[in-house]
């Protein structure tokens, strides 16, 4: 009996239509576009400002994407994993809202939060599932809408996140394609540094925490810039090791769109030329969840079978990791 691994099968994205340029940030708070560009990378970023939607409709959307691409019938659909920072509400699940709505109603399905690792944790997670036999089509969403949790007057972060969605398809694999090996890890210390202090059960939604603006995002931006550097390097060093892999085995590096200068210090810690990096991160800021399904449906023209990627992310928690996957089909 061949053994089975998990292979991404089919590629969806979404992102809304507003487009938030450094030049508009320049007339909002006191910052230009050298300075976004040279620190981060970032030209422009997607929001979502239609009254009333939320994580949900940019999964929706993306899931529809990859449904319509690639004809493929919902009621087909086993699980849903639906990796998210920004549920639409903090008790029922966005998963099953998502599930119901774009009618795998054959589905259950779950929310999966580990900041903006949240996507390659599921990824993780769904070739589990697949492995075990029991599941046969397994749905990834990585979504945010950061825009709901963002501090327009703070610079440090608004500058950096934007909101968006993608999804991937997981299905069984005979041919020694999909997830090969992962390297996933967290550090508790992390929890200080990158956070929303309130609306959870420490500190609950109150008329003082709302004044406060204590349910924004804050970063100690030179504190999480120094760990994710290291983190997403040694991991992706790491993996490379275990797996006998060299700078020449690596046809992509897809690693999570935070900040360019994070990205190329991975890059460059792995030995690889800036060609094989995936990057999109001028287009979309750091959509945190939804960052690495982006890339794959940006670049999935580019993706040939049997291609060797390695993934990695870091978020806040701290959560970070590496995944080395076989890309499983060429795109017509």
């Amino acid at each position: 009996m061949s053994t089975i691994t998990a292979a991404i099968t089919a590629v969806g994205a979404y992102v809304p239509d507003f487009v938030l340029s450094n030049e508009v940030l320049e007339q909002m708070v006191d910052t230009n576009d050298e300075w976004i560009t040279t620190r981060t990378g970032i030209k422009e970023r997607r929001l979502l400002k239609e009254s009333g939607k939320g994580t949900s409709f940019l999964a929706i959307k993306a899931a529809q994407n990859l449904f319509e691409k690639n004809n493929i019938d919902p009621l087909e659909i086993d699980l849903i994993i639906m990796a998210t920072a920004t549920p639409d509400m903090p008790v029922a699940s966005t998963g099953v809202y998502v599930a119901s709505q774009i009618g795998a109603v054959n589905a259950f399905a779950f929310d999966l939060s580990a900041a903006c690792s949240s996507f390659l944790y599921g990824m993780s997670t769904a070739a589990a599932y697949i492995q075990s036999g029991r599941y046969k089509k397994v749905l990834l969403i990585g979504a945010d809408k950061m825009s709901s949790i963002i501090d327009y007057t703070d610079r440090a972060t608004c500058i950096i996140f934007g909101d968006g969605a993608g999804a991937v398809l997981f299905e069984p694999n005979t041919e020694g394609l999909g997830l090969q090996d992962e390297f996933l890890r967290s550090d508790g210390i992390g929890r200080e540094y990158l956070k929303i202090d309130a609306g959870g059960s420490i500190l609950p939604a109150s008329k003082d925490t709302v004044e406060n603006g204590q349910h924004f995002v804050f970063q100690d931006g030179k504190t999480v810039f120094k760990y994710a550097v290291s983190g997403m390097a040694d991991v992706s060093e790491k993996i490379m090791q275990r797996n006998n892999l060299t700078h020449d085995d690596i046809n992509w590096l897809v690693a999570h769109q935070a900040n360019r200068r994070i990205i190329d210090a991975t890059a460059q810690r792995m030995g690889l030329d800036e060609s094989k990096v995936l990057i999109n991160i001028q287009r979309y800021g750091n959509t945190t969840s939804a960052t690495l399904p982006l890339l794959l449906s940006d670049f999935e023209n580019q993706l040939k079978k049997g291609d060797n990627l390695i993934f990695a992310a870091f978020g806040g928690g701290f959560t970070w990791g590496a995944i080395y996957l076989k890309w499983a089909y060429n795109k017509q």
